[in-house]
């Protein structure tokens, strides 16, 4: 009874580790170029590959990237239309052996903490793979100080308005002033005909 039981658990564990046996390994990997810290305002880019590891063609593949901020008390899905111009990737079929490479990029519209996953499936949905997460922090953009600011934005205009007062007083003086080459003539008085 021991080797029947033995033997059904040998075929039950062989029969589970092929059944198990994932067609698809999808590898995420941040681009070499994206900045150490980014912050709002910045691009990052993604690089995955989508390999068929298996021993039949994966037909009617669909691949897409998926956010998700993890920041605590703000646990939620991320719409990447304004995060990323990319749409997902369809490809017809996908041979035993061969990759699909992709580049994702994200343009960081908030600041917090996100996680990133690629996922494909196949179109019939029989199939589903997620890649690694990859996890991320976005900075908070610097943002103007208004103590520096206003300094300038009430100095300039005033620095202006002293010139051109300056400039207007200097006009006036030009006006009244006598010309530098003015130089008065003598009249005489010529004697008259009396006689």
């Amino acid at each position: 009874m021991k080797f029947i039981t033995l033997f059904f658990a040998a075929g039950l564990s062989l029969y589970a580790s092929g059944a198990l046996a994932e067609p698809l390994s999808i590898d995420l990997r941040p681009s070499a170029i994206n900045p150490a810290s980014p912050q709002m305002g910045d691009s990052l880019t993604y690089h995955t590959v989508i390999r068929n590891d298996g021993s039949k063609a994966v037909d009617g593949l669909i691949a897409w990237i998926s956010l998700v901020q993890i920041d605590k008390g703000k646990e939620q899905p991320v719409d990447l239309e304004d995060w990323s111009a990319h749409k997902a990737i369809a490809k017809t079929s996908l041979n035993p052996g061969r990759v699909i490479e992709t580049d994702w990029p994200i343009r960081l519209i908030k600041a917090g903490h996100y996680r990133v996953v690629v996922s494909a499936a196949t179109r019939t949905g029989d199939y589903l793979k997620s890649s690694p997460f990859a996890d991320f922090s976005v900075l908070q953009k610097p943002v103007v100080e208004s103590q520096r600011v206003l300094p300038v934005a009430a100095g300039v205009p005033l620095l202006i308005a002293i010139f051109m007062l300056r400039l207007w007083l200097r006009s006036i003086q030009y006006r009244t002033a006598p010309s530098r080459n003015y130089q008065p003539t003598e009249t005489h008085a010529t004697p008259r005909n009396t006689a």
